[in-house]
């Protein structure tokens, strides 16, 4: 049974707290749920100013005792699709994932 982590998966100042992009993990964290030994932390990322309406990239990382890695980005935009990365792309988990990422937008883990 999957359910959301109780809290950071490190302590936010911890600097090797990091996304898998680099930047600082605390840097538009919406929260974290877990599957397994997986954890999965998504991030909301700056908009795209130059699209006609606003639209907001989502960047969905995991972390299974190898260090955050990218998992997926997504828009807001119903018109694009995930872009899963790696070995992501097709997984069974994908349906259940994105039902995670949707529930985190709607009531996010903001601390």
């Amino acid at each position: 049974m999957a359910s959301r982590a109780t809290g950071p998966t490190v302590p936010d100042d911890d600097p090797y707290n990091l996304r898998s992009d680099g930047k600082p993990g605390v840097d538009g964290h919406l929260g974290d749920f877990r599957r397994g030994p997986a954890v999965f932390s998504l991030y909301r990322l700056d908009s795209f100013p130059a699209r006609a309406r606003k639209i907001t990239e989502y960047l969905l990382d995991v972390e299974d005792g190898a260090g955050p890695r990218e998992c997926c980005r997504f828009t807001d935009d119903p018109e694009d699709v995930p872009e899963w990365n790696g070995r992501w792309s097709g997984d069974e988990w994908c349906g259940w994932i994105m039902q995670q990422v949707q529930e985190l937008i709607a009531d996010p883990d903001i601390h």
